[in-house]
Order: C-alpha cells, then sequence, then structure tokens
C-alpha cells in the first residue's frame, strides 16, 4: 500500500488507509451521534452527504471549519446533509455545538472504531486523529468531490467544494 503523508507546521505524518477516489461507491460506516448513538452513513442514503472532517474542535482551524460547513449549509435543501467527524469525544462535540450556536450540521464521533478514518483514508497514525478534509457524496452513494489537506493547520477548499456541490444541483 502506498504511504500518503500530510504535514503539521511543516513536519510530516503517516495517514492510514487508502485514499478514497472520485468515483468509488462510498464505503458505508458508523460514527456515535451526540447521545453516543450509532448513526451509519447508510441513513442518509437519499441525500448529497457532505463530509467535513477534521481533527479536534477545540483548535481554531477546526471551529472556523465547523462555522463556515454550519453557515453553508443555509445554502442548500433538506436534499444535503452536512456531517462533521473528528475523533472528539461526542461531550466535546456536543458541548463545542451547544456554545458555538452550531445547529446546521450533524456531528459524529470517530473515537470508538476509527471505522471512517480507516476506511477513508483520513487516519493519522502518529496522532490518532483524523486529517482534515472534505468527501462529497452523491445520491447514488459514489464518492463526487475529495480534499485531503496537506497542511493540516490549513482549512480546506471551500470554493472547490460548493463548486462540486453545485453541481450536483
Amino acid at each position: 500500500m502506498e504511504e500518503r503523508k500530510i504535514t503539521m507546521h511543516g513536519n510530516a505524518l503517516t495517514l492510514v488507509g487508502k485514499a478514497i477516489q472520485v468515483g468509488e461507491k462510498a464505503p458505508v460506516f458508523y460514527g456515535l451521534g451526540k447521545k453516543l448513538e450509532p448513526v451509519s452513513l447508510e441513513e442518509f442514503a437519499d441525500k448529497t452527504v457532505v463530509i467535513s472532517a477534521f481533527p479536534s474542535i477545540d483548535t481554531p482551524v477546526c471551529s472556523a471549519q465547523m462555522h463556515h460547513f454550519n453557515k453553508m449549509a443555509t445554502d442548500f435543501n433538506k436534499d444535503v446533509v452536512i456531517l462533521a467527524i473528528s475523533c472528539d469525544l461526542p461531550f466535546a462535540l456536543n458541548r463545542y455545538c451547544a456554545a458555538e450556536g452550531i445547529d446546521r450540521v450533524i456531528t459524529l464521533s470517530d473515537y470508538k472504531d476509527l471505522e471512517f478514518g480507516l476506511k477513508y483514508g483520513f487516519l493519522i497514525e502518529e496522532l490518532r486523529l483524523l486529517t482534515r478534509g472534505i468527501v462529497i457524496i452523491g445520491k447514488d452513494q459514489k464518492v463526487k468531490y475529495v480534499e485531503y489537506v496537506p497542511e493540516i493547520t490549513a482549512e480546506p477548499d471551500y470554493e472547490k467544494a460548493m463548486e462540486a456541490l453545485r453541481q450536483l444541483s
């Protein structure tokens, strides 16, 4: 398997798992929801799904990413769902969303089984956290857009993701 790297402050980190590609069938995964309940990607099979992956909600860049996607959610109809996923505990995600008024995205925690991180190639081996990035899955369950942000302290390319979403409308 090809070794993939990202950086954090210029220092190399290893991504575990195969990089997902546009056109592939989106792997089904489970994350933990707000009440520690398992939530499956299959629950959103009739929707376009935007996955916003990030390392930890308690960092400025991750917070900015969360706010951006919460605002972006107002631009789309009910056929688009935004999942924000990290290895933060559900309690931390709930606390953050309540304090920051984040109410238009669904938060999922990958801390328990790392299923999303492994199946989508977002897991950082050295940190046991997810790398930053975006995945868009169409209603046909195929991957339509993927971004693995090469420097984890940088924000994703929101405009490219928005353009990919517009093309699905």
